[in-house]
């Protein structure tokens, strides 16, 4: 872009604006900034120029990472989600993924291993019937979709928190990574993985957790949107290197509290 285009633009502040309010509809800008986006106010927010699409990029990630930050301000470990009787239940419960069905991971559960590493003391590798030996419980609890929809599940499995002592995590490092078998990858904080509510769920409706809902496990955690619930997870590890994630690294809110 020539000088004198991005003078032009510069002085455009409604095409700015107009730029910067289509990129807010994208679901997971309208989570974080909602629909009162000014160019003063973004540009007094983030200190940023906005003279073209990459710096309107740029204010628009700093923006989402303050949001972080005041999500996780906010967040009280001890506040729980709302629970609902399982005549409340969503049935069939929505299948979600950013593939088709028709393309979930074939896990064996025989050969399944569950890894663990980084900061924990016990790094031996889980099977199915291990984790189910771990004493169990389960919760009815909304599924929020960064979409906009929403529905009410029932989960069973571990609680994280339990599962997090028994192999000696380092609870005061910042950051729980998950790596999935349909190559999904996130990353929560450790307060939410500590939180009373969020499971290693092993079980829907009190079945075996179906492939369309993420076997051989799922993370459930109703204060946390969808995306930060992975499904199919291979491989877990406790670190203070902040890991991203598949949507989080194209722009989403990594925080992604409900």
């Amino acid at each position: 872009m020539t000088i004198e285009a991005k003078r032009r633009l510069a002085l455009d502040g409604d095409a700015v604006v107009k730029e910067a309010l289509r990129r807010l509809d994208q679901p997971s800008r309208r989570l974080f900034l909602g629909r009162a986006l000014t160019l003063g106010g973004l540009s007094l927010l983030t200190g940023c120029a906005l003279v073209d699409e990459e710096s309107v990029e740029s204010a628009l990630m700093k923006v989402s990472r303050f949001n972080d930050k005041v999500q996780a301000w906010l967040f009280d470990p001890n506040l729980l989600a709302p629970t609902y009787p399982e005549s409340m239940i969503t049935r069939p419960f929505p299948f979600n993924a950013y593939y088709a069905e028709d393309e979930l991971p074939e896990v064996d559960a025989a050969s399944f291993r569950l890894e663990v590493g980084g900061l924990v003391a016990d790094k031996h590798a889980w099977t199915l019937a291990e984790l189910r030996a771990l004493p169990q419980t389960d919760q009815v609890t909304r599924h929020i979709c960064v979409e906009g929809w929403s529905a009410i599940g029932k989960w069973g499995g571990v609680k994280f928190a339990d599962f997090l002592r028994r192999v000696g995590a380092d609870l005061s490092a910042k950051y729980v990574g998950f790596q999935c078998a349909d190559d999904y990858f996130t990353s929560i904080d450790m307060p939410t993985a500590l939180h009373p509510q969020t499971l290693l769920t092993l079980t829907y409706d009190g079945q075996e957790l179906p492939a369309r809902y993420g076997f051989p496990m799922k993370l459930r955690m109703p204060t946390k949107l969808g995306y930060k619930n992975p499904k199919h997870i291979q491989a877990i590890f406790v670190t203070n290197t902040y890991p991203g994630g598949y949507w989080e690294n194209q722009g989403y809110n990594w925080f992604g509290g409900s």
